[in-house]
């Protein structure tokens, strides 16, 4: 599997969406599989703040997926920006 890094919050909900379709899941399906409502993936999806961690540890668990931390490598100005 490749890797993909992920800076924001926004990167991280759009690489869950992408998971979630290639897996051919609707929201409610993966809600259902995380414990979760629909409400709350679109939330993630979309970036949202205030998402707790165990929401999201079980949302990328329904998927298959783990997350990894690491050292950041070295970013361009439009990463940076992205943050904020």
């Amino acid at each position: 599997m490749l890797l993909t890094i992920a800076r924001s919050s926004g990167q991280v909900g759009r690489l869950i969406q992408r998971f979630r379709l290639e897996q051919g899941l609707t929201q409610t399906q993966l809600a259902q599989l995380a414990g979760q409502r629909q409400e709350m993936i679109s939330k993630i999806e979309t970036g949202q703040g205030g998402v707790k961690l165990s929401t999201l540890f079980d949302v990328l668990a329904a998927l298959g997926l783990e997350m990894t931390l690491e050292p950041r490598s070295q970013s361009s100005t439009a990463d940076i920006e992205d943050i904020f």
